[in-house]
């Protein structure tokens, strides 16, 4: 069975730094664009960031660039999203997702319609 599990999330304080986990399992990524969205209730899923698994190709969404980074270790099958400076805005769940491509562009990155399986999602909270 393919599952992407996500965990890291927490309450944390404004300013404060969080990383997320998504670890994959039930076959080999290395064809597949990880990506991280996050979505708050009553509003549309939001683009984060997205990684290319063979190149690294990364893309981010505005409200995070310069503060987000997302990585993966091919190895252990498992994509970070290392959030700094956070801010009470960012309270959301968040979502890791990967996508059947070697190689995406940005439009595509940023789909969340394109991609084949999500996590289960993780909370995160950002008190003031």
């Amino acid at each position: 069975q393919v599952r992407l599990v996500e965990s890291g999330g927490g309450l944390v304080q404004a300013g404060d730094s969080l990383r997320l986990s998504c670890a994959a399992s039930g076959r080999t990524f290395s064809s597949y664009a990880m990506g991280w969205f996050r979505q708050a209730p009553g509003k549309e899923r939001e683009f984060v960031a997205a990684i290319t698994w063979t190149f690294g190709r990364t893309y981010y969404g505005g409200s995070v660039k310069g503060r987000f980074t997302i990585s993966r270790d091919n190895a252990k099958n498992t994509a970070y999203l290392q959030m700094n400076s956070l801010k009470p805005e960012d309270t959301v769940d968040y979502y890791c997702a990967a996508r059947s491509a070697r190689i995406i562009t940005p439009a595509q990155a940023r789909g969340h319609r394109g991609y084949d399986l999500w996590g289960q999602g993780t909370q995160v909270t950002v008190s003031t």
